[in-house]
């Protein structure tokens, strides 16, 4: 795996200083204008050197080896796969930087730049504070990089006082915000409460309600197309499919005593039988995903999701699941019971005048403590509408799919979900700089 690290280090210098003919073209025509960003350039240990420790932390029993491949994407499912691959979330870092390089308004003039990205693989880096040998030192996490910034070539940082500096955090807020003072420390490192990073925006899975620099994105799926035509190959498969199932629940947890709406989905699920409504035979579906079986298997879950109407997506450790963003690939429309499961997180990828017209909204205290069933609000929705729901699923797919880095200039057309990312985030921080230079 090091001479992998070493040979990846090259790649990446590479493609950062002499870009390809390809690139400069897409310089030349793009309209750059406050859409500059400058990749800072860290050491080693900050990003590659960390994919060479990828079997010190297994991740359901297993090393994160395979899935580094193809610059975070993960092994291709099959061999003739060209789109979906065993992708980990925890990659998204990796992901993210292979394809910042291909960004057109690179800018080699720090000075000159809207934005500063930092290609820190953060979540990899906290591996060590997680479950490492540095558990007890986790308000650490972040000194180091902080360090660096300050001492080589300073002006970059101190220009802003890191104001227009942003980084991808491949997990929820929360694993990064444990109180400095807490003492022996708990779950999670102090990344996003030290004072050196709070002006800094960070992109992760899930944000926390107050601070203003964490922004959610879209987790990962497996989906990542080169090309239009695989990806509208793909849209047709997904209008076509013959929903013959209501809802599906592809997740673990719910087998506990306590009361939970896990719990209760699984109750309601086991307790329907099949049905004769048309055009469905069964009312619910359960997949299990305990102990990680599905996480790079999207055989497992896909096929359900592309036979069921609704796709639930009750919170689990944290409100947001990776799973919301798999059912709307499937084109399975989205049943949420928390506003922090998606419409208070996503607004740049779900503006939320747009999120009734694409979803289903159902509180859980009223499924767990009251004598709402689900499927009684399910069924009662008319079949128009939920033709309407599912042709707004199908819309929005674009926007929360990574595609692959080397993509066609066709699709390329389209904004993904890292476009929106990058665009959201120029928009974020020329208003901070703004209101900071008014101060």
């Amino acid at each position: 795996m090091a001479a992998t690290s070493a040979f990846y280090v090259l790649f990446l210098i590479a493609a950062t200083f002499f870009p390809s003919t390809a690139s400069l073209l897409q310089i030349q025509q793009a309209d750059c204008t406050g859409r500059r960003i400058y990749i800072r350039q860290l050491p080693p240990r900050f990003n590659t050197d960390l994919l060479a420790n990828c079997s010190a932390y297994p991740l359901f029993t297993e090393s994160f080896c395979p899935y580094t491949a193809n610059h975070g994407l993960g092994l291709k499912t099959h061999n003739r796969s060209q789109s979906w691959y065993r992708t980990d979330h925890l990659l998204l870092e990796l992901l993210f930087h292979r394809r910042m390089l291909e960004y057109p308004c690179l800018s080699s003039d720090p000075s000159a730049a809207d934005a500063i990205f930092l290609p820190y693989y953060s979540a990899l880096d906290a591996l060590k504070y997680l479950y490492g040998p540095e558990v007890n030192s986790s308000y650490n996490h972040g000194l180091d990089l902080h360090s660096f910034l300050r001492s080589d070539q300073p002006h970059i940082w101190s220009r802003r006082s890191g104001h227009d500096h942003f980084l991808v955090m491949a997990r929820p807020a929360w694993d990064f915000s444990q109180p400095l003072s807490n003492d022996p420390p708990i779950w999670g490192t102090s990344f996003l409460e030290l004072p050196e990073f709070l002006n800094v925006t960070a992109l992760t899975f899930e944000s926390r309600p107050w601070p203003w620099q964490e922004q959610a994105i879209p987790y990962p799926t497996s989906f990542h197309p080169p090309n239009l035509p695989l990806l509208d190959a793909w849209v047709r498969r997904v209008s076509s499919s013959k929903r013959t199932v209501l809802s599906l629940f592809a997740g673990g947890g719910g087998i506990s005593a306590s009361p939970n709406i896990r719990r209760s989905i699984r109750i309601e699920c086991e307790n329907t039988s099949s049905s004769d409504l048309h055009p469905y035979s069964k009312l619910c579906e359960v997949v299990d995903c305990s102990n990680g079986v599905c996480e790079h298997d999207p055989i497992r879950y896909m096929k359900p999701m592309l036979q069921s109407a609704f796709c639930f997506q009750p919170p689990g450790d944290t409100p947001t699941r990776r799973s919301t963003f798999d059912s709307i690939l499937a084109g399975c429309i989205p049943v949420f019971f928390e506003d922090q499961s998606a419409r208070s997180q996503y607004t740049w990828h779900f503006p939320e005048e747009e999120f009734g017209a694409f979803s289903v909204f159902i509180p859980k205290e009223n499924v767990v403590y009251g004598e709402l069933k689900i499927m009684d609000v399910l069924m009662a929705i008319p079949s128009w509408k939920v033709r309407k729901m599912r042709q707004k699923v199908v819309e929005i797919m674009p926007r929360i799919i990574y595609r692959s880095h080397r993509s066609s200039p066709g699709l390329k057309s389209k904004k993904d979900a890292l476009d929106i990312a990058v665009e959201m985030t120029l928009k974020r921080i020329k208003a901070r700089v703004e209101e900071v230079s008014a101060e």
